[in-house]
């Protein structure tokens, strides 16, 4: 039976959500140069797609984190999800942001603060981990109780590992980066011979094209 991770990883593929290319790399907002672009907003587009991500999550949520009170989800690409997976598990919602408003009144957290309440993230992408981070930090400001993070997909890069153990949270994705290479290379979306470049990538992303 094909595993959840390899049909997400074909389906994001399938819709270009995520997008391969060695030859032009693209340009993240950090300025890195990468092999690789994700955004996982386009799945909002297609309903099968869109379920199947949800199932995922409030099967992973209710195995990992079964006492979870409230679903909170990461402004802007994982709002969606959050409240779909809140509404499938009947419980409260709230969005967060990674900075405040700079208007009105400045909340980093939309809709009620959950004091004392155990608190699952729902996030769209894992890159360093910083801007989850935030979140997570935000809610521990405002006295929630943070169980951990779901996301859809991650790099899987050592610094984001680190940064998560340092701020003891767990977090938990539906796919990941060497899953998605694999499936690319079955699947023919990129050439076998690319394989060690986007290994390299991933090892030191913020210095991949000195290397290219």
């Amino acid at each position: 039976m094909e595993s959840l991770s390899k049909r997400l990883s074909k389906d994001l593929l399938n819709i270009s959500a995520i997008k391969l290319n060695v030859a032009n790399p693209f340009t993240w907002a950090s300025g890195w140069k990468s092999p690789i672009y994700c955004d996982n907003r386009k799945t909002y587009f297609y309903p099968n797609i869109r379920n199947f991500i949800v199932e995922s999550f409030v099967d992973l949520i209710s195995k990992k984190f079964s006492d979870v009170e409230v679903i909170a989800g990461v402004a802007t690409g994982a709002i969606g999800y959050g409240a779909l997976v809140a509404d499938r598990m009947s419980k409260p919602f709230i969005y967060v942001r990674s900075e405040p408003k700079t208007h009105g009144l400045e909340n980093l957290i939309e809709g009620e603060i959950p004091l004392n309440k155990k608190v699952v993230v729902i996030e769209d992408l894992i890159s360093t981990g910083g801007s989850s981070l935030k979140v997570i930090q935000a809610l521990r400001n405002n006295n929630a109780e943070v169980l951990g993070l779901v996301a859809i997909f991650t790099y899987q890069f050592e610094i984001a590992n680190k940064a998560f153990e340092e701020q003891n949270c767990e977090y938990y994705t539906l796919t990941n980066y060497e899953m998605l290479i694999n499936t690319a290379i079955e699947e023919n979306y990129i050439n076998k011979i690319h394989l060690e470049t986007l290994t390299e990538w991933r090892k030191s992303p913020s210095t991949w094209m000195q290397n290219v």
